[in-house]
């Protein structure tokens, strides 16, 4: 009696255990009663009658992802391996559709997949699929849509997430692409040396244009100075062209002093006519003559202002001094 009553509580159970069934959140499950759908359960506790109900299946009512990998080929002949991202998932008021209507839906949205993007990229080049993916991922969408809503699917987005032209195309468009920049570097480097160049040639020209004021400012007090030195010996009895020999020379011996002053100086003033050595000598010796005579006519001068009283004599005959040419050896 005791084991009778164990069997009846252990059926009793058994059967309580095949009657209930959970569902999870966000999943459906298709109840069928002797091989004919039923009823479509929610997320919680169930009932169901043993051996006369079961569960057909369950669905994924979360939203879910596809990759697929397709190869094709561009308008200028390219063959490019792309990858698209289907993102979709179940629509809840049409889970029978997407039970019964559809075997298997990966297979189903993979084959929509390789039609439009097989469909679309033969138009476009290799450069504009790079530009236009989005537009090739909102073709793929609108086609899924259409054809997966009947089945109760619906397409949430499509993405292309890579692009991988053979390795050869990559290396070529590497290539292209480094030309192309060395080029526009070459472009930014000419302009700089250009800018360079006339930064330069103005600076040039300004210090030109500033030498030049220099000297005519130099050569302007140099004969302002020699005016007045001519003026200061004329007040001494020596007229103009005396002082002018005068002034000649002792810029000549100032000349060479300065150059003598230098210690690693190898520049030599020489006269270049035929007859260089003689009119040098004749030169200086006419320098002496007039130095005393400049001398004489000073001590003159002094005797006259002191009262003093002597006869005057006749100043030589004026010697004229050939010019010189300066050379640098």
């Amino acid at each position: 009696m005791d084991f009778t009553i164990y069997i009846i509580i252990g059926v009793i159970l058994l059967i309580v255990l095949l009657s209930l069934f959970t569902v999870k959140q966000q999943s459906a499950v298709i109840v069928e009663r002797f091989g004919k759908y039923h009823s479509i359960r929610n997320s919680g506790l169930h009932i169901k009658i043993p051996l006369v109900d079961r569960i057909a299946g369950r669905l994924n009512l979360r939203i879910q992802q596809l990759d697929v990998i397709i190869e094709t080929k561009t308008k200028d002949n390219v063959f490019v391996k792309m990858k698209v991202s289907v993102q979709f998932k179940v629509i809840q008021e049409h889970v029978y559709e997407a039970f019964y209507k559809l075997e298997y839906p990966h297979d189903q949205i993979t084959s929509y997949v390789f039609d439009v993007v097989r469909a679309e990229v033969p138009k476009l080049k290799l450069d504009d699929v790079f530009e236009r993916k989005d537009d090739i991922a909102i073709a793929v969408k609108r086609e899924l849509n259409d054809a997966m809503v009947t089945y109760g699917y619906d397409i949430i987005n499509t993405l292309i997430t890579d692009i991988d032209p053979d390795i050869q195309v990559k290396h070529a468009m590497n290539r292209i692409n480094a030309a192309d920049r060395e080029k526009t570097a070459a472009e930014y480097e000419g302009e700089a040396e250009r800018i360079r160049i006339v930064a330069k040639a103005k600076a040039e020209a300004e210090s030109k244009r500033l030498q030049g004021q220099g000297i005519a400012d130099q050569r302007r007090e140099i004969a302002r100075g020699l005016v007045e030195s001519v003026d200061v010996l004329n007040r001494v009895g020596i007229n103009s062209q005396e002082a002018s020999a005068l002034i000649v020379v002792t810029q000549h011996y100032d000349t060479l002093q300065s150059i003598g002053a230098e210690n690693n100086s190898n520049l030599i003033l020489l006269p270049n006519s035929p007859q260089a050595g003689s009119d040098m000598l004749n030169n200086m010796v006419a320098s002496f003559t007039a130095s005393n005579q400049v001398g004489e006519s000073m001590k003159k001068v002094n005797v006259r202002d002191k009262g003093y009283s002597q006869p005057k004599k006749n100043l030589p005959p004026q010697t004229d001094f050939p010019s010189q040419h300066n050379t640098e050896e």
